[in-house]
């Protein structure tokens, strides 16, 4: 891609309008098959810090892609007779019994920072 952009800048010395106009069209459909975004918008999307597209507006979403919301906390399940019983707030457990699955109850920080990332791989 850089190559390309270097070769353009030189070919600008001399070259015909069409000439141009067939290099800058070409940038524009290489870079949109290669990274999923314009030229401009890989610009606007490094100086918004977002994620933006026109591809995304040709599939018929916003131009940016919005914030995703942190996910919902998993339910506290407990081993009943024959079934899981589950809650929301385990604090309100008198008992303290021990959770149906052992899995990890929050994000790790890398998967925070893969979640809220933006679209360059910094």
């Amino acid at each position: 891609m850089r190559y390309l952009l270097i070769l353009l800048l030189l070919a600008g010395c001399g070259a015909t309008p069409e000439q141009l106009l067939t290099g800058t069209a070409a940038l524009g459909i290489g870079s949109i098959a290669i990274i999923g975004r314009s030229p401009f918008d890989a610009v606007w999307s490094t100086l918004a810090g977002k994620d933006c597209s026109i591809v995304r507006l040709e599939q018929g979403k916003s131009y940016c892609r919005p914030v995703e919301p942190p996910p919902e906390p998993q339910p506290f399940c407990t081993r009943s007779l024959g079934m899981a019983n589950c809650w929301r707030d385990p604090a309100s457990l008198t008992d303290h019994p021990t959770e149906l699955g052992d899995g990890p109850r929050v994000l790790t920080p890398l998967q925070e920072a893969d979640r809220t990332r933006g679209w360059l791989p910094l």
